[in-house]
């Protein structure tokens, strides 16, 4: 029964990740449309399919390097982390404040395995958080950079170009990080520990349904609510991010494509002038990300503890 649940709870997961990250990968580029949704949807949705069979290390990070999932009770653990912070992200939600999804499950993976009993590594917890924080930053100083090359060598028709190859490097680079996170959980569920393409496919093909239900708003948040954006403003925003997830994908290290897609905004209006920042809905998202690890990570302890004080209960 527990296997079936954590079945349905990772299909749910591989949903919600569509709707929280798909629509936030399409959403910088929407004014500037050489590349159409619908085919932004099948170029992610196929990437995502298909790049953990080059690399799935990041999810072997979720898995094995937070705390071991593999072990006697670690799907539930992981079942109990899953939901923590799907019920984290849909609070927030709820409150208006978008946040990682990714941080989120950091956070539940790091409670529930607490909770549980699993041994959990302090090191690597510490460093996935390291990681965390740098990313978006290393995405706004690339941003910073890359606007002010392209405003200067890139004349408004050849900026297309320039898109097409930013909205390919963000979607490799999600699909080879932290869109592994569903993998990490099928990998649990499914009881395999490499990345067989049958369920890379059905983990992309839910995350679809997610993306294409969450895109309108995604848009609307990331793409009109942190700055004032013109089309340059999303192409470095997508080159920064890119480069800069890809790198933590190097060494293993799961980050948030999402929070450095936004990290690259800021970094590109703030290029061209603070005021162009809407610095009011970036705190609202930063505080958001403050909150989403340590109430993911309390609510995911609570209820490890609480399930295994009544499964002792039973057995008594």
């Amino acid at each position: 029964m527990g296997a079936v649940v954590l079945i349905v709870v990772a299909g749910l997961f591989a949903v919600v990740s569509g709707i929280n990250d798909g629509g936030a990968l399409l959403a910088t580029g929407l004014k500037l449309p050489t590349i159409r949704p619908a085919t932004g949807v099948l170029v992610l949705v196929l990437l995502v399919a298909t790049a953990p069979l080059v690399t799935h290390q990041v999810a072997v990070t979720f898995v094995t390097r937070l705390a071991s999932f593999h072990a006697p009770g670690g799907a539930t653990a992981m079942t109990i982390a899953v939901i923590s912070s799907l019920v984290v992200v849909a609070w927030l939600s709820a409150k208006g404040r978008p946040t990682s999804l990714t941080l989120a499950i950091v956070g539940g993976l790091t409670g529930a395995g607490l909770g549980w009993g699993l041994p959990v590594s302090a090191r690597s917890v510490l460093l996935v958080l390291a990681f965390g924080v740098a990313a978006p930053l290393v995405g706004g100083s690339l941003a910073w950079v890359l606007i002010r090359v392209l405003l200067v060598t890139t004349s408004p028709h050849g900026l297309w170009r320039w898109h097409q190859a930013g909205f390919l490097l963000q979607t490799v680079a999600y699909a080879a990080n932290d869109g592994q996170k569903m993998l990490a959980v099928f990998m649990v569920a499914f009881g395999f520990s490499d990345a067989p393409l049958p369920y890379t496919s059905l983990a992309a093909a839910l995350f679809a349904l997610g993306t294409l239900y969450g895109l309108p708003k995604a848009g609307r948040s990331l793409g009109r609510e942190l700055i004032a954006s013109r089309p340059p403003h999303g192409v470095a925003a997508e080159l920064a991010a890119g480069v800069s997830v890809i790198a933590c994908a190097a060494v293993g290290m799961p980050v948030s494509m999402s929070q450095t897609i936004a990290g690259g905004l800021i970094g590109a209006g703030v290029a061209q002038g603070s005021g162009r920042v809407r610095w009011y809905a970036t705190v609202k998202i930063v505080i958001a990300w403050c909150l989403t690890l340590p109430a993911s990570a309390l609510l995911g302890w609570s209820l490890a503890v609480l399930v295994q004080g009544f499964a002792s209960m039973g057995v008594t």
